[in-house]
Protein backbone atom coordinates (compact mmCIF):
# COMPACT_ATOMS: atom_id res chain seq x y z
CA UNK A 1 0.00 0.00 0.00
CA UNK A 2 1.19 3.79 -0.80
CA UNK A 3 1.62 5.81 2.28
CA UNK A 4 2.32 9.36 2.16
CA UNK A 5 5.04 10.81 4.80
CA UNK A 6 7.34 13.51 5.82
CA UNK A 7 10.42 13.53 7.21
CA UNK A 8 11.14 15.81 10.08
CA UNK A 9 14.65 16.74 12.09
CA UNK A 10 15.58 17.99 15.62
CA UNK A 11 18.77 19.16 15.36
CA UNK A 12 20.09 16.53 13.51
CA UNK A 13 17.76 13.75 14.93
CA UNK A 14 15.38 12.78 12.27
CA UNK A 15 12.18 11.23 11.76
CA UNK A 16 9.80 9.73 9.55
CA UNK A 17 6.10 10.96 9.92
CA UNK A 18 2.67 9.50 8.99
CA UNK A 19 -0.70 10.90 9.39
CA UNK A 20 -2.80 8.06 11.03
CA UNK A 21 -5.38 10.27 12.58
CA UNK A 22 -7.77 8.37 10.86
CA UNK A 23 -6.15 5.23 13.27
CA UNK A 24 -6.48 2.74 10.36
CA UNK A 25 -2.55 2.36 9.80
CA UNK A 26 -0.55 -0.76 12.00
CA UNK A 27 3.30 -1.35 11.47
CA UNK A 28 5.44 -4.59 11.70
CA UNK A 29 8.77 -4.11 12.99
CA UNK A 30 9.95 -4.90 9.44
CA UNK A 31 8.27 -2.59 7.87
CA UNK A 32 9.68 0.00 10.23
CA UNK A 33 12.81 -1.26 10.07
CA UNK A 34 12.63 -1.10 6.45
CA UNK A 35 11.58 2.51 6.29
CA UNK A 36 14.10 3.76 8.59
CA UNK A 37 16.61 2.26 6.56
CA UNK A 38 19.19 4.66 5.53
CA UNK A 39 20.29 2.83 2.51
CA UNK A 40 17.04 0.96 1.10
CA UNK A 41 14.62 2.93 2.69
CA UNK A 42 13.93 6.62 3.18
CA UNK A 43 16.43 6.78 6.66
CA UNK A 44 15.81 8.01 10.11
CA UNK A 45 16.66 7.54 13.50
CA UNK A 46 12.85 6.71 14.27
CA UNK A 47 9.15 6.71 13.09
CA UNK A 48 5.91 8.59 14.26
CA UNK A 49 2.48 7.91 13.70
CA UNK A 50 0.07 11.09 14.56
CA UNK A 51 -2.48 9.39 16.01
CA UNK A 52 -6.19 10.78 16.85
CA UNK A 53 -6.98 10.39 21.04
CA UNK A 54 -10.33 11.51 22.39
CA UNK A 55 -9.18 13.96 25.02
CA UNK A 56 -6.05 15.51 23.72
CA UNK A 57 -5.01 17.00 20.70
CA UNK A 58 -3.33 13.73 19.07
CA UNK A 59 -1.66 10.86 20.26
CA UNK A 60 2.53 10.25 19.40
CA UNK A 61 3.69 6.89 18.67
CA UNK A 62 6.70 6.50 18.38
CA UNK A 63 9.30 3.66 17.17
CA UNK A 64 12.75 3.31 17.36
CA UNK A 65 14.99 2.70 13.79
CA UNK A 66 15.18 -1.31 14.87
CA UNK A 67 11.50 -0.97 14.38
CA UNK A 68 9.95 -1.75 17.82
CA UNK A 69 7.84 0.39 19.97
CA UNK A 70 10.10 2.81 22.20
CA UNK A 71 10.20 5.53 25.24
CA UNK A 72 9.73 8.92 24.89
CA UNK A 73 11.82 10.88 22.21
CA UNK A 74 12.34 14.11 23.18
CA UNK A 75 13.35 15.85 19.95
CA UNK A 76 10.56 13.54 18.39
CA UNK A 77 8.25 14.83 20.38
CA UNK A 78 8.95 18.18 18.97
CA UNK A 79 8.50 17.51 15.63
CA UNK A 80 5.72 15.91 16.17
CA UNK A 81 3.85 19.02 17.45
CA UNK A 82 5.61 21.11 14.31
CA UNK A 83 4.14 18.66 12.07
CA UNK A 84 0.53 18.61 13.79
CA UNK A 85 1.21 22.30 13.58
CA UNK A 86 1.52 21.97 10.19
CA UNK A 87 -1.26 19.29 8.96
CA UNK A 88 -3.47 22.55 10.11
CA UNK A 89 -3.92 21.49 14.19
CA UNK A 90 -3.27 24.49 15.61
CA UNK A 91 -3.07 25.29 19.34
CA UNK A 92 -1.94 28.31 21.72
CA UNK A 93 -0.63 25.43 23.87
CA UNK A 94 -0.65 21.31 23.12
CA UNK A 95 -1.66 18.74 25.04
CA UNK A 96 -1.20 15.43 23.47
CA UNK A 97 -0.15 11.83 25.06
CA UNK A 98 2.77 9.73 24.58
CA UNK A 99 3.90 6.16 25.95
CA UNK A 100 5.17 7.86 29.31
CA UNK A 101 2.32 9.86 29.70
CA UNK A 102 0.27 13.53 28.44
CA UNK A 103 2.95 16.45 27.20
CA UNK A 104 2.35 19.75 26.94
CA UNK A 105 4.02 21.88 24.27
CA UNK A 106 4.13 25.47 22.48
CA UNK A 107 5.91 26.85 19.54
CA UNK A 108 7.28 30.02 19.85
CA UNK A 109 7.38 33.15 17.83
CA UNK A 110 10.95 31.91 17.30
CA UNK A 111 10.13 29.06 15.47
CA UNK A 112 11.50 26.76 18.41
CA UNK A 113 9.08 23.99 19.85
CA UNK A 114 9.47 23.95 23.55
CA UNK A 115 8.47 20.39 24.98
CA UNK A 116 7.02 19.87 28.47
CA UNK A 117 9.10 16.69 30.06
CA UNK A 118 7.93 14.51 32.92
CA UNK A 119 9.35 15.53 36.69
CA UNK A 120 12.09 13.87 37.44
CA UNK A 121 12.78 12.71 41.60
CA UNK A 122 16.25 11.39 42.26
CA UNK A 123 18.90 9.97 40.07
CA UNK A 124 20.64 6.25 40.41
CA UNK A 125 24.99 6.97 41.22
CA UNK A 126 27.43 4.72 39.61
CA UNK A 127 30.59 5.88 40.65
CA UNK A 128 30.92 9.46 38.93
CA UNK A 129 28.33 8.48 36.69
CA UNK A 130 24.75 8.80 37.21
CA UNK A 131 21.57 6.96 35.69
CA UNK A 132 18.19 8.93 34.99
CA UNK A 133 15.08 8.03 33.69
CA UNK A 134 13.57 11.43 31.75
CA UNK A 135 10.48 9.62 29.73
CA UNK A 136 13.38 7.05 28.54
CA UNK A 137 16.74 5.75 30.79
CA UNK A 138 19.56 7.10 30.28
CA UNK A 139 23.33 6.75 31.30
CA UNK A 140 25.19 10.07 32.02
CA UNK A 141 29.12 9.82 31.86
CA UNK A 142 31.18 13.13 32.26
CA UNK A 143 34.28 13.07 30.02
CA UNK A 144 37.39 15.39 28.32
CA UNK A 145 37.63 16.13 24.86
CA UNK A 146 34.03 14.90 24.12
CA UNK A 147 34.34 16.02 20.78
CA UNK A 148 37.03 13.46 20.13
CA UNK A 149 35.51 10.79 21.93
CA UNK A 150 34.84 7.27 20.90
CA UNK A 151 31.05 7.38 21.69
CA UNK A 152 30.13 4.84 19.12
CA UNK A 153 32.77 2.08 21.06
CA UNK A 154 32.18 3.29 24.94
CA UNK A 155 28.35 3.87 24.48
CA UNK A 156 28.22 0.75 23.18
CA UNK A 157 30.75 -1.23 26.01
CA UNK A 158 27.42 0.27 28.68
CA UNK A 159 24.66 -0.44 26.16
CA UNK A 160 25.62 -4.27 26.44
CA UNK A 161 27.07 -4.44 29.69
CA UNK A 162 25.40 -6.74 32.37
CA UNK A 163 23.40 -4.23 34.12
CA UNK A 164 21.62 -2.91 30.59
CA UNK A 165 22.11 -5.30 28.12
CA UNK A 166 18.09 -6.75 28.41
CA UNK A 167 16.99 -3.67 28.68
CA UNK A 168 19.52 -1.35 26.97
CA UNK A 169 20.32 2.32 27.66
CA UNK A 170 20.85 5.56 25.84
CA UNK A 171 24.58 6.69 26.91
CA UNK A 172 25.14 10.77 26.82
CA UNK A 173 28.75 11.93 27.24
CA UNK A 174 29.24 15.39 28.75
CA UNK A 175 31.87 18.08 29.20
CA UNK A 176 31.07 21.22 30.73
CA UNK A 177 32.12 24.25 28.46
CA UNK A 178 31.85 27.57 28.86
CA UNK A 179 28.17 28.39 27.81
CA UNK A 180 26.87 25.11 29.32
CA UNK A 181 27.66 21.64 28.26
CA UNK A 182 28.27 19.79 25.40
CA UNK A 183 26.36 15.90 24.40
CA UNK A 184 26.95 13.35 22.15
CA UNK A 185 24.56 10.53 22.92
CA UNK A 186 25.06 6.68 22.01
CA UNK A 187 21.34 5.55 21.24
CA UNK A 188 19.76 2.06 21.76
CA UNK A 189 17.10 1.03 19.15
CA UNK A 190 19.45 3.07 16.99
CA UNK A 191 22.66 1.43 18.31
CA UNK A 192 24.61 4.61 16.87
CA UNK A 193 25.12 7.26 17.88
CA UNK A 194 22.90 10.17 16.44
CA UNK A 195 23.39 13.61 15.84
CA UNK A 196 21.21 14.86 19.23
CA UNK A 197 18.62 13.02 21.65
CA UNK A 198 16.40 15.22 23.09
CA UNK A 199 15.52 13.10 26.50
CA UNK A 200 19.72 12.46 26.46
CA UNK A 201 20.00 16.69 26.79
CA UNK A 202 17.15 16.82 29.28
CA UNK A 203 19.22 13.96 31.40
CA UNK A 204 22.85 15.48 31.29
CA UNK A 205 20.89 19.30 31.70
CA UNK A 206 19.67 18.14 35.55
CA UNK A 207 22.35 16.07 36.16
CA UNK A 208 25.32 19.04 35.39
CA UNK A 209 22.66 21.79 37.14
CA UNK A 210 24.88 22.71 40.18
CA UNK A 211 23.14 25.99 40.61
CA UNK A 212 20.46 26.57 43.67
CA UNK A 213 17.57 25.97 44.19
CA UNK A 214 14.91 28.00 41.77
CA UNK A 215 14.50 28.00 37.63
CA UNK A 216 17.40 27.15 35.45
CA UNK A 217 18.53 26.91 31.78
CA UNK A 218 20.93 25.20 30.95
CA UNK A 219 22.47 25.94 26.97
CA UNK A 220 23.18 22.36 25.11
CA UNK A 221 25.47 21.76 22.13
CA UNK A 222 25.15 18.69 20.40
CA UNK A 223 26.59 17.57 17.23
CA UNK A 224 23.14 18.65 15.53
CA UNK A 225 23.08 21.92 16.91
CA UNK A 226 21.51 24.06 19.85
CA UNK A 227 19.40 22.92 22.75
CA UNK A 228 18.08 24.48 25.79
CA UNK A 229 17.03 22.79 28.65
CA UNK A 230 14.52 24.88 31.40
CA UNK A 231 13.22 23.25 34.68
CA UNK A 232 12.31 24.21 38.37
CA UNK A 233 14.82 22.61 40.67
CA UNK A 234 12.80 22.07 44.01
CA UNK A 235 15.75 20.13 46.21
CA UNK A 236 18.23 17.71 45.88
CA UNK A 237 17.81 15.42 42.66
CA UNK A 238 13.89 16.87 42.41
CA UNK A 239 13.41 18.84 39.28
CA UNK A 240 9.78 19.95 38.17
CA UNK A 241 8.49 22.25 35.09
CA UNK A 242 10.77 21.08 32.56
CA UNK A 243 10.54 22.24 28.94
CA UNK A 244 13.18 21.16 26.13
CA UNK A 245 13.41 23.63 23.81
CA UNK A 246 14.89 23.59 20.50
CA UNK A 247 14.35 23.58 16.42
CA UNK A 248 12.38 21.59 14.18
CA UNK A 249 11.95 21.40 10.76
CA UNK A 250 10.78 19.89 7.90
CA UNK A 251 12.85 18.56 5.23
CA UNK A 252 10.80 17.07 2.97
CA UNK A 253 7.82 14.56 2.03
CA UNK A 254 7.23 11.97 -0.38
CA UNK A 255 5.43 8.77 -0.90
CA UNK A 256 6.29 5.17 0.29
CA UNK A 257 4.59 1.77 -0.85
CA UNK A 258 4.79 -0.17 2.55
CA UNK A 259 4.16 -4.38 1.94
Amino acid sequence: MLYSFYKYQGTGNDFVIIDNRSNNIELSVKQVRDICDRRFGVGADGLMLLNSKEGYDFEMKYYNADGRESSMCGNGGRCLVKFAHDMGIHQTNYHFIAVDGPHDAVIRDSGWVHLKMKDVYGFKKTFSDTVVDTGSPHYVKPVVDVKDYDVVEKGREIRYSNDFAKEGINVNFVEAISRGIYVRTYERGVEDETLSCGTGVTASALVFAHNDNGFNRIEIQTPGGHLAVEFDKTGEERFENIWLCGPATFVFKGEISIV
